[in-house]
């Protein structure tokens, strides 16, 4: 799902999707290390919990990166281009 570029819970949950996925941790690792709830992960990376900035601290430290980088925009890839390569 492409986030509303204007929707900042839903930028929010994109970085934190990237993020989690980046640490091949599932929703429920992270709440583990997080002490938070599943369903409150799922819900922020779905764009619809507002999270708090206790629980922003929380995250980052489980995933073991500064506050801050949660807060950055998400990658928003797009698949490049048939025949277009990086390798030359």
């Amino acid at each position: 799902m492409t986030p509303d570029l204007q929707n900042p819970k839903q930028l929010f949950g994109s970085r934190l999707r990237e993020l989690r996925q980046a640490a091949g941790l599932s929703q429920e690792s992270l709440a583990d290390l997080a002490g938070l709830d599943r369903t409150y992960i799922s819900g922020c990376e779905r764009g619809r919990r507002n999270a708090s900035i206790e629980a922003l601290y929380k995250l980052s430290h489980a995933l073991g990166v500064p506050a801050s980088a949660l807060l950055e925009s998400p990658a928003l890839h797009t698949a490049p281009a048939s025949g277009d390569s990086d390798d030359r």
